[in-house]
């Protein structure tokens, strides 16, 4: 239990270095961002997870999440070719991806100086 605690602990009051944004009620946030660019770039959602030190399941459970939140899928499967399949984004999941970025970029632009002394305020 005590090893709990103190993972826990660890992992929600450690101050971060970089700010968040989580979007239209936790649907879409950092982590779920971070995959979604991850199987864009590398078009595997095994690889994608594997970087980011999650399980195959867990990945596929957020991509699940992600895809019955939005009008269209964001991630699709490509299957055979010379390579085998692997997933990609849809146009949608680009989309969605593009503008998470801009309103989390735009909004850390807005609010910089606040966050600045925010941070300044926690312990070090």
């Amino acid at each position: 239990m005590g090893q709990i605690r103190q993972s826990l602990k660890k992992k929600f009051s450690t101050p971060e270095k970089q700010s968040h944004l989580r979007v239209i009620c936790a649907t879409l946030g950092p982590g779920k961002a971070r995959l979604l660019g991850l199987i864009s770039e590398r078009h595997s959602i095994t690889e994608a997870a594997r970087e980011m030190k999650m399980s195959y399941k867990r990945a596929w459970q957020l991509i699940d999440t992600l895809n019955g939140c939005f009008r269209e899928p964001l991630v699709e499967s490509i299957t055979g070719g010379s390579h085998g399949g692997g997933s990609r984004l849809t146009r949608m999941g680009g989309q969605v991806l593009a503008l998470y970025q801009a309103i989390h970029a735009k909004s850390v632009a807005a609010v910089s100086k606040e966050l600045k002394r925010l941070q300044g305020m926690l312990k070090t």
